[in-house]
């Protein structure tokens, strides 16, 4: 996808391209309707950014260059991030219009006429469809002229490009969320653009161009939708301490899948006589993620530990079915157990691993869910899982030398039985992906790096 602007030739001194797209966000909407990505604890919400990998991005000697078109890279510039306004001619009619099959980027059919840089076909600069016009040629005038001025569209996000190798990484977090929540429906879909100020320059002795890799690629680099959201699990189960605020968790599980219940349980505390503790009563959880209630408990101060304590979740309802209370058990331990004074400093340790879940060098359709356990225990030692570590992983593949980032490091989760992080394959493009893991410890940072490898394939190979 080529945007460019500057002189479009004699008979057209000013030129410029724009590019519109959609969004298919079905699988999104599904997520969020089976509660896999939960706002119901207390989080700020889900982010998203369109992201879009420059074609320049990856060889610096191409600055200050030329396209292969002839055009001049473009520096130092806006792209703004607008919104294809939602009703056409007629306002009680959605816009609608074809993908289209791009611009011409030469005309040779008459030697005298200029290489327009349009396509004749729809969509194109002028029409929707092969019957209907957009209400104004390229959609808005960016002189703040006739029906559908500069000023009247939705401007969603604005990106300064200052060498124009730089990647495309619009906020798209108010658009999205407001679809999602059902406050903003049918968009006709977005388009990218400069600034109204580079479009109507005037004396350019050129072409500006810049370009970006499109869903029509045949590299890795489609663009897409980063959708951020907190489902982390850090289960204070089996390391309870006193004096700090602590988490609980309660696992919903049908048939080996998780499953929500028709509301959140509330979470009653007990302390080690069974009576329960004032202030810890009926406390409501949250969906962290689907089949999965959290409880942030305050600090507990002036018990004897270790002891005993029991925590209750009631109001458990599964499709119309009342559910036993379900009665837990949870150890506290005195604040010194996750503290050192003292003279002397910890040496870093070195970690082992092992993974369940997923085989190195594994295939994998890219239509499956992978729950993936990571076993982390010191190095050389047959010693049980460690508790409390403090891990994280990263997914990406490899073009060459160069790392291309699929997820960044996001921390595992932890119950009180296992670390472990989903992946998903539904939304990846076929290659081979990498596994690292990283451990904190004594202010050490080590990464472990290539875990896992595996292929994500379009259709199993026997």
């Amino acid at each position: 996808m080529q945007l460019f602007y500057g002189d479009g030739g004699i008979s057209n001194p000013i030129g410029y391209s724009r590019f519109i797209f959609d969004l298919d966000l079905t699988f999104l909407k599904e997520k969020v309707a089976e509660g896999i990505i939960s706002l119901n604890c207390g989080v700020s919400g889900m982010n998203h950014k369109l992201k879009m990998t420059n074609t320049s991005t990856f060889n610096q000697d191409l600055l200050n260059t030329s396209m292969p078109d002839g055009s001049l890279r473009a520096t130092s510039f806006d792209l703004i991030l607008f919104r294809i306004p939602q009703f056409d001619f007629d306002p009680n009619q959605p816009q609608y219009w074809d993908e289209g099959v791009g611009y011409d980027f030469s005309d040779y059919g008459d030697p005298f006429e200029f290489n327009k840089a349009y396509s004749d076909r729809p969509s194109n600069w002028y029409q929707t469809t092969t019957i209907k016009n957009w209400q104004v040629p390229g959609i808005y005038n960016n002189e703040n002229l006739g029906p559908v001025p500069y000023s009247a569209i939705t401007i969603v996000d604005i990106q300064h490009f200052e060498f124009g190798n730089e990647n495309i990484e619009f906020d798209m977090t108010n658009e999205i969320n407001q679809i999602l929540s059902g406050s903003f429906i049918n968009p006709a879909g977005w388009g990218i653009a400069y600034l109204p100020q580079v479009e109507n320059l005037i004396g350019t002795t050129g072409t500006y161009s810049v370009g970006f890799f499109t869903r029509h690629t045949q590299t890795f680099y489609e663009p897409y939708l980063l959708t951020t959201y907190d489902d982390l699990i850090e289960d204070d189960r089996n390391n309870f301490t006193l004096g700090k605020s602590n988490k609980l968790y309660l696992y919903i599980y049908e048939d080996g899948d998780f499953q929500n219940l028709d509301q959140n349980p509330t979470v009653t505390i007990s302390d080690s006589s069974g009576t329960p503790i004032v202030g810890l009563q009926n406390l409501p959880s949250c969906l962290r993620t689907k089949g999965v209630y959290e409880i942030t408990l305050p600090p507990l101060t002036g018990y004897k530990t270790p002891c005993m304590f029991t925590d209750t979740w009631s109001n458990l309802i599964l499709n119309g079915f009342t559910l036993p209370n379900q009665i837990n058990e949870f150890t506290v331990y005195p604040i010194k157990k996750s503290i050192q004074i003292g003279t002397n400093t910890n040496d870093p340790f070195q970690y082992g691993f092992s993974y369940y879940g997923l085989k190195q060098n594994e295939q994998i359709l890219n239509t499956e869910l992978r729950k993936v356990g990571v076993i982390i225990k010191q190095a050389y030692t047959t010693n049980k899982q460690l508790p409390n570590i403090n891990g994280q992983y990263r997914v990406y593949v490899k073009e060459g030398t160069t790392e291309v980032i699929v997820q960044d490091w996001t921390k595992l989760n932890r119950t009180p039985n296992e670390y472990y992080f989903i992946f998903d394959t539904r939304d990846k493009i076929p290659n081979e992906y990498f596994v690292d893991i990283k451990v904190t410890t004594s202010g050490q940072v080590n990464v472990y790096k290539q875990q896992i490898n595996f292929m994500i394939v379009n259709q199993k190979v026997e």
